[in-house]
């Protein structure tokens, strides 16, 4: 068993110097590496679904589509509301991203507040959630989930940790053709512009949070 684990280590040590493994194969192995992950850290990418571009031009972030880390049997998986609210391997969220660009965020006072206790009723709340239809309308309650809102109530529910500033959905900007196309696609003539509304971007920019891994 010392024998593999030396023969792993030292295959996992030339990808990571010469650089001829992608990002998303090495943090594919064990749960600390390379850069010392934590379970409940947030991850950012830009989608290439239909809708990131307006969500882009509407929320002014580069960033899309975001989740949280899970651990599960010792590999890393993206607690993430899509089509269904599902966990996805971490490999796979990053390499579904543009160019595979992604950014790790982590609560500054992590080690504080969120006790083993705390991530694990985070994680007991975040399972609930599995499942659930993905949220085109970007709808508040507890039915649907889009990214954003299932990482705050995550938090929020889980650790009492409100990440991000809620915004109204007449706060973004709606004027560039493509989110008009957008709006109009999923509201028609109705536009809910008073909805209570969390963007990637406003989590990204939150002050609770520092930058712990990017490529």
């Amino acid at each position: 068993m010392m024998k593999l684990y030396n023969i792993l280590s030292g295959v996992l040590m030339i990808f990571f110097l010469t650089g001829t493994a992608q990002p998303s194969q090495i943090l594919n192995f064990g749960t600390d590496f390379p850069a010392g992950l934590k379970e409940g850290d947030i991850i950012f990418q830009t989608s290439l679904s239909r809708q990131s571009k307006a969500i882009q031009l509407a929320t002014k972030s580069k960033y899309s589509h975001c989740g949280i880390l899970y651990i599960s049997k010792g590999r890393f998986f993206v607690l993430e509301a899509v089509q269904p609210v599902k966990l996805t391997p971490l490999a796979d969220w990053i390499d579904r991203g543009k160019k595979g660009h992604y950014v790790v965020k982590r609560l500054k006072d992590y080690r504080t507040q969120l006790l083993p206790a705390t991530i694990q009723k985070m994680r007991n709340i975040g399972t609930q959630f599995l499942g659930k239809d993905y949220d085109l309308a970007f709808d508040w309650s507890d039915r649907r989930m889009y990214c954003s809102e299932l990482i705050w109530k995550v938090y929020e529910r889980g650790a009492g940790i409100k990440i991000g500033n809620l915004e109204r959905l007449r706060n973004f900007d709606l004027t560039h053709p493509t989110v008009r196309k957008l709006m109009a696609k999923r509201y028609g003539h109705n536009i809910p512009f008073n909805e209570q509304v969390i963007s990637p971007g406003s989590m990204f920019n939150s002050d609770l949070l520092t930058t712990v891994l990017s490529n």
